[in-house]
């Protein structure tokens, strides 16, 4: 969507939004982007009382006011809604014919997260990526790529998120030729086509255009480690190559491998330098993005704040100790997401912690809490490495 057709539900209750949202930078920190931040939070708070019953009804019963948000640092306070809750419960702050989009968080079976997109959040989300992805110099609408995606290859009416997301991200440079790694069975279920993926990485070795791959973790390791009992050697792809992950391992923890390992992998395997693999992280029910910096942390963004709580009490954890991810955005319009907890352990780090010189704070992410029956994309997906479709 283009930037100047991109504009808030109501101009005049959502100001603030509107402008924080408009930021260009996504890393950028100065005390008066706090204070837009602190702003724009009590609009949407204000946005969502009055317009979900739901929300209002959970801030009365906390006796929260949106005017207790002074600062940025006082959405600490603001009352919590765990991600799980989306999982069977569809709420929305705007008429349903304003939706033009609904994504779902699991794979094709399990509980999944409903979440509802009006025209503004989809894309304010969608120019938040692409603000990113200018910032680090992959926005190269100039220059053809060959695609690989290790995610679903789409179905009719497919509305998986990690789907939808690596589609998008095929928006920042021509498609030359495109290829799914997870394929239709035509039977309502995907295969990871391991042979596939490999024949498919030699003929974008011998095309000599740059390649980008997207999506899961665990397949292009399990391709990886496919090219080494085969014996086939190491591809060259071209250097301006960028891998870009997205889902995580979750299923296949067990065997999951240190990132260095794996990047170090990809390197020596596929030629593509270290500085242009970068993992991303994020989820249907807070769908602001993050992405890798060069010294493979993630950042916050201009858009964002997060906290970490106590395991136990819920309350904020101090820098390196590990709890909850509360993300914290004011740009969703359609569903009260603006506080939402996570089911994934992470622990914070001040920006200075890291070399890659941007200011703002860091997460890492430490895995899932507890153990659940409910399957996230990264967990159906994983499945197909077992032998069994999701």
């Amino acid at each position: 969507m283009p930037t100047a057709s991109l504009s808030v539900p109501d101009p005049a209750a959502l100001l603030q939004v509107q402008s924080l949202c408009d930021q260009t930078d996504p890393y950028a920190t100065s005390a008066a982007s706090d204070v837009l931040f602190a702003a724009a939070m009590r609009e949407i708070v204000a946005w969502h009382q009055a317009r979900s019953p739901f929300y209002a009804r959970l801030l009365e019963e906390r006796g929260f006011s949106c005017q207790q948000l002074q600062t940025a640092g006082d959405c600490v306070a603001l009352p919590l809604i765990h991600a799980n809750f989306f999982k069977t419960h569809e709420i929305l702050s705007v008429p349903r014919e304003s939706i033009t989009l609904h994504l779902t968080s699991s794979g094709t079976t399990g509980q999944k997260s409903q979440i509802f997109f009006d025209a503004w959040s989809i894309g304010a989300g969608q120019r938040m990526v692409r603000n990113i992805f200018d910032y680090y110099g992959w926005n190269t609408p100039q220059h053809p790529v060959n695609y690989l995606l290790f995610n679903y290859e789409p179905e009719t009416n497919w509305k998986v998120g990690t789907s939808y997301t690596a589609n998008f991200l095929c928006s920042f440079a021509p498609i030359h030729q495109l290829n799914y790694a997870l394929r239709r069975t035509g039977q309502g279920s995907h295969e990871f086509d391991v042979y596939g993926t490999l024949r498919t990485l030699q003929e974008y070795a011998e095309s000599g255009l740059p390649v980008r791959i997207f999506g899961f973790p665990a397949f292009l390791h399990a391709a990886l480690q496919r090219m080494q009992a085969l014996e086939l050697p190491p591809l060259k792809l071209h250097p301006d190559s960028l891998v870009f992950f997205g889902g995580g391992w979750k299923g296949q923890a067990d065997k999951a491998i240190p990132k260095s390992e794996l990047y170090g992998a990809i390197h020596r395997q596929l030629g593509i330098p270290d500085q242009r693999i970068r993992d991303g992280y994020g989820s249907v029910e807070h769908s602001v993005p993050y992405a890798e910096c060069a010294a493979h942390n993630f950042h916050v963004p201009v858009w964002s704040r997060i906290f970490i709580r106590d395991v136990k009490t819920l309350e904020a954890n101090p820098p390196g100790v590990p709890g909850f991810l509360n993300f914290v955005t004011p740009y969703v319009t359609s569903v009260p997401v603006h506080s939402v907890l996570m089911g994934d352990l992470a622990a914070w780090h001040p920006g200075s912690a890291c070399s890659c010189g941007l200011n703002t704070p860091f997460f890492v992410p430490l895995g899932r809490a507890g153990v659940s029956k409910n399957k996230s994309c990264a967990i159906a997906a994983a499945e197909l490495l077992k032998g069994r479709a999701a």
